[in-house]
């Protein structure tokens, strides 16, 4: 499923982050062990290393899983998308984001 170095979309303590495979990992396991990045502040589609660098998710939480040769590692500790999987990220982003303020708006409404 996941070779080392891998890069992928998944959900990470319930925000859409960007992760890297810290080691092989075959369809079998429920669980991955990455590291996880987050956009950087400019306009260019780097990711930095979040604050929790290494994380274990479920398999589930997975959104998507990039080739390998769409995937440009800078220096150590950060990343760059080609466009088309930077616009992918995007896209899959404002869609959680929009279900979170639907559920939200949703459950505020509940208390009017």
């Amino acid at each position: 499923m996941l070779s080392y170095g891998s890069v992928a979309v998944a959900l990470v303590q319930r925000r859409v982050m960007v992760v890297q495979a810290s080691r092989p990992h075959d369809k079998s396991e429920r669980y991955l062990d990455v590291y996880t990045f987050t956009p950087s502040n400019d306009t260019n589609r780097t990711f930095l290393v979040s604050d929790t660098p290494c994380a274990r998710i479920d398999s589930n939480d997975l959104l998507t899983v990039f080739d390998d040769e769409n995937v440009m590692t800078i220096p150590h500790d950060v990343l760059e998308l080609p466009q088309k999987a930077y616009d992918e990220f995007s896209e899959l982003s404002s869609r959680k984001n929009r279900r979170f303020d639907a559920v939200w708006a949703a459950w505020k409404g509940k208390f009017r």
